[in-house]
């Protein structure tokens, strides 16, 4: 009846608000007292590409877009950010928005061509724009070529915050991530967010219902371009570098991985999955060639025991949504 709440979707609805509370409450507590038991330095790269990641999942994890260029946004956002930093002397803030705008610029082309596209095609796509602007950037001067754009000065934040200082570096960047993270988060939760899970789910019934799919399609991915140009931005100001790692191929193939080992579709999966392959990029240097080798058994074992994901099969297996 009208006025009557199921006291089961009520329930259902309290095990999720709780379940969200508790796993933001320990992401808290890790990047409050992180610092002391790992580098800052490890745990500023961590957070960069988990706020990438989160940045991607918002692509494919709620609309079903694979895309293959996300290194596009990501890489250019740095580059742009470094130079404005550099070159034009603009503080760190500043510096991030105006790699941040750029990336958000690209996402609006790269999604006016690629949105009309489903699967493949549109994946195929990305890769090939981002591909295009990866041997630009090979060749364009200010990029440095090979050599990148280096000693990118941190600079002071708001004209209060020296971000030379280690621990200033790292609040700042808890403080971007933290933001965007809530962000991502209220887009999912919200009326926009559903409307993104139906066209994933069934985008022709989203279409008879009178929704303008490839709208609410291009939206998502000029949001998700704009966040991963923020993950860029900070990666280029933390590490004082953009190179052409940024923009190669592998990095959109990197963060591919990141969102599947951590979680599809889960709010806090690419958190986790970006921990597990920046940990394993850092702590298994010291086998040299055998890294590769120990990875693929380890993305392998994922694959096979880990379906959902790390994050999703913990969500599954206590029935709550993370």
């Amino acid at each position: 009846m009208e006025g009557i709440v199921d006291p089961l979707a009520a329930k259902a609805r309290r095990d999720l608000s709780a379940s969200e509370l508790a796993a933001f409450a320990v992401l808290i507590v890790a990047l409050l007292v992180g610092w002391a038991f790992v580098y800052p330095i490890l745990l500023m790269k961590v957070l960069c590409f988990a706020l990438f990641a989160c940045a991607f999942n918002l692509l494919i994890g709620y609309v079903g877009l694979l895309s293959f260029g996300h290194a596009l946004f990501f890489g250019w956002a740095s580059y742009v950010a470094a130079h404005a930093a550099k070159v034009w002397s603009l503080s760190p803030e500043l510096a991030i928005v105006c790699g941040t705008a750029v990336a958000a610029l690209f996402g609006v082309v790269a999604g006016v061509l690629a949105i009309r596209r489903q699967g493949i095609y549109f994946a195929m796509i990305t890769l090939a724009l981002s591909q295009m602007m990866y041997f630009f950037a090979l060749q364009a001067k200010f990029t440095g070529g090979e050599d990148g754009i280096q000693a990118v000065p941190r600079g002071r934040a708001f004209g209060l915050f020296d971000l030379s200082e280690q621990m200033t570096m790292y609040f700042f960047v808890v403080v971007i991530f933290l933001a965007c993270f809530l962000l991502i988060h209220r887009i999912i939760h919200s009326p926009f967010g559903e409307v993104l899970k139906a066209i994933r789910e069934n985008e022709p019934r989203a279409v008879s219902l009178g929704y303008k799919t490839d709208r609410y399609k291009l939206v998502a991915f000029i949001l998700s371009a704009t966040l991963a140009g923020v993950a860029g931005a900070t990666k280029a100001i933390v590490f004082q570098l953009a190179s052409l790692t940024d923009v190669h191929w592998s990095m959109s193939g990197e963060v591919v991985l990141m969102t599947l080992v951590g979680g599809l579709g889960t709010v806090f999966g690419p958190v986790v999955g970006a921990l597990v392959i920046v940990a394993m990029e850092s702590y298994l240097a010291q086998f040299g060639q055998w890294v590769t080798v120990i990875q693929g058994v380890i993305f392998v074992a994922c694959v096979l025991l880990f379906r959902r994901g790390i994050v999703g099969e913990i969500a599954h297996a206590l029935r709550i949504e993370l």
